[in-house]
């Protein structure tokens, strides 16, 4: 049987892979690793609870001496690490906490995984999920390749290419099997409300303002985040080791298009006469090293390992404003702090 840790699993896109694997695997036994802070969320995952194959440990990865027993007692197979300080405002006010979380938890994690496993790698695999900021950024035209040289501009994205450069030193140093995936924008169900288009979905609700960084011509690269769940699963089960694959969503949207298809689509749904959110968008003053273009190609996943995303950028945006429209306890809880205390009220009860 394979034993999985996943790290980070009861954030956004964790949880997304953590539900994956639990249902798609029953002969797998899937361990949840997350710290729980502010952005780790247990209600996420509230459908898993009673599954036989699932486990939830609450720790950091940045506890050594808890990482390196936990391994030894669970034996962990296989590590898909997701664990990662991720917001780009945030790592501009505390770019400490992001080296410490996203470099030295990931070199903690791999110490761990080779203190376990030595040198008997057959069966066993590191996967190192990052982002495609740690590129830099592009001009009006062009693509981030695999192959694109690496100009973080950030302190978040410097701490993910740090983190990158470590998973792959432990594979030539120490023979490591690992694979890397590097992705552009997620967005969809369960997402903490600071990125843009949940941010965005709670204030249309309230009538607070959107606030758009500049001009609002940024340009990113949007995925759904199920459809991001499933290629971590293609290059898990099917990557090769010693590879990178670039995952994104061949959906490009300047910020200020997004928005204003964001409240047309919101404004449909909740009946509301059309134009009625736009009168919300605020510009507010740029952000220090905002990276003016992401653009992902995908092609060498789609060509080795078969994926595609499985919905256009407008289907996956309806998809995503309709959960957040019948999910509202699950937003209540996250707005007034309440999702905190789910995990204390699980273990006492």
């Amino acid at each position: 049987m394979k034993k999985i840790l996943i790290t980070g699993g009861a954030g956004f896109i964790g949880a997304h892979v953590v539900r994956l694997f639990v249902n798609q695997y029953p002969n797998y036994h899937i361990f949840n690793l997350d710290a729980l802070t502010y952005a780790g969320n247990l209600e996420n995952l509230t459908d898993l609870e009673s599954k036989p194959n699932y486990t939830f440990i609450k720790g950091d990865i940045t506890n050594e001496s808890f990482i390196q027993h936990t391994f030894k007692d669970h034996q962990f197979t296989d590590v898909i690490h997701l664990a990662a300080e991720s917001h780009v405002d945030r790592s501009i006010h505390d770019p400490l906490a992001f080296a410490k979380t996203n470099i030295l938890g990931t070199m903690i994690l791999l110490n761990a995984f080779k203190s376990l496993w030595g040198s008997a790698w057959e069966s066993h695999r590191f996967y190192h999920v990052s982002t495609d900021e740690v590129y830099g950024t592009l001009g009006e035209e062009g693509f981030f390749l695999e192959t694109t040289a690496y100009n973080p501009n950030s302190p978040y994205s410097a701490s993910k290419a740090s983190s990158d450069h470590f998973v792959r030193t432990y594979g030539e140093t120490y023979g490591l099997p690992y694979v890397i995936s590097n992705c552009s924008n997620n967005y969809g169900p369960n997402q903490f409300p600071e990125k843009l288009i949940p941010l965005f979905i709670n204030n249309i609700l309230e009538n607070k303002p959107l606030p758009v960084y500049g001009d609002g011509n940024y340009t990113r690269d949007w995925l759904f985040v199920i459809d991001h769940a499933r290629a971590i699963d293609m290059v898990f089960h099917n990557g090769v080791n010693h590879e990178t694959y670039n995952i994104g969503g061949f959906n490009e949207w300047k910020n200020i298009d997004l928005v204003k298809e964001l409240c047309h689509q919101v404004d449909l749904k909740l009946g509301r006469k059309q134009g009625t959110s736009k009168a919300l968008i605020a510009f507010v003053k740029d952000r220090p090293g905002h990276d003016l273009r992401y653009a992902i190609d995908a092609s060498k996943i789609q060509n080795n390992l078969g994926w595609t995303p499985s919905v256009t950028f407008e289907e996956g945006l309806s998809k995503t404003i309709d959960w957040y429209l019948i999910n509202d306890t699950w937003l209540d809880h996250v707005r007034s702090g309440q999702y905190q205390e789910y995990y204390n009220s699980k273990i006492n009860s």
